[in-house]
C-alpha cells in the first residue's frame, strides 16, 4: 500500500474530524480505518499536534525552520575550527 503524506493543515483537520467521530460514540479503530490511517498514526500526531491552531501551527513551523538554519550554522562553525 502507498504511503500519503499529509501536511500539517491536513493533519490538523483530520484530526478534528476524528475527535467529532470519537465524541459522536464510534472507537478509535473504526475512525483511523474510514479516515486512512493506522492508530499509531493517530495517537503520533495527537501527541504531536493535539490542542493546537492554525497560528500556533505557523509558529512551531518558523521555530523548526529557525533551528534547522542555526544547526547548520553551528555544523559549519564547528567544521570550520
Amino acid at each position: 500500500m502507498a504511503q500519503k503524506r499529509y501536511n500539517e493543515e491536513d493533519i490538523l483537520r483530520l484530526l478534528r474530524e476524528i475527535e467529532v467521530h470519537l465524541h459522536g460514540g464510534m472507537d478509535v479503530a473504526s475512525v483511523c480505518r474510514t479516515a486512512c490511517i493506522s492508530d499509531k498514526t493517530y495517537y503520533g500526531w495527537r501527541k504531536r499536534y493535539g490542542g493546537i491552531g492554525r497560528a500556533k501551527l505557523t509558529e512551531l513551523k518558523a521555530l523548526e525552520k529557525e533551528n534547522q538554519r542555526l544547526k547548520r550554522f553551528w555544523q559549519s562553525l564547528n567544521w570550520m575550527s
